[in-house]
């Protein structure tokens, strides 16, 4: 059996793990936390902007520490690769430009990509906190 390469920290965009999972299982240490008389303390961060700040360079790589590699990785290479963006305001659109970050929030895939490439946030708190992920959403407490 292969590791599981996503956190399990990691509640968004994933079948069987939601908001109400993140939710159930912060209340569950919490109270066990309450009734030891012990304090909780809990910090909030919302990433801005986070879809759009990913870097293709730094996800390609990303990819490639987990082992994703050959036809796959050339797909999402791909995906990623020569991307353009332009502003539409009514008929009238701007000049496109080259994008070199973000992933693709309507797509399948960019949801996908992004968890990735936060996965391995909770490794810089392992064991000094319990971490949550919900998306570009961390709770720390």
């Amino acid at each position: 059996m292969h590791p599981t390469i996503i956190s399990k920290q990691q509640h968004g965009f994933l079948s069987r793990r939601c908001t109400e999972t993140n939710l159930l299982e912060c209340l569950n240490d919490w109270t066990l936390a309450l009734h030891d008389r012990k304090s909780v303390m809990a910090l909030y961060i919302d990433f801005a902007k986070a879809f759009d700040t990913v870097s293709h360079n730094k996800l390609c790589h990303k990819l490639l520490s987990y082992s994703i590699d050959g036809n796959l990785y050339s797909l999402l290479e791909n995906f990623l690769a020569e991307r353009l963006q332009c502003t539409r305001v009514g008929n009238s659109c701007s000049t496109k430009i080259s994008l070199r970050s973000g992933v693709i929030q309507g797509s399948c895939l960019g949801p996908l990509l992004f968890v990735l490439y936060v996965n391995d946030i909770v490794q810089l708190f392992d064991g000094l906190c319990v971490c949550k992920l919900y998306a570009d959403d961390l709770k720390l407490y």
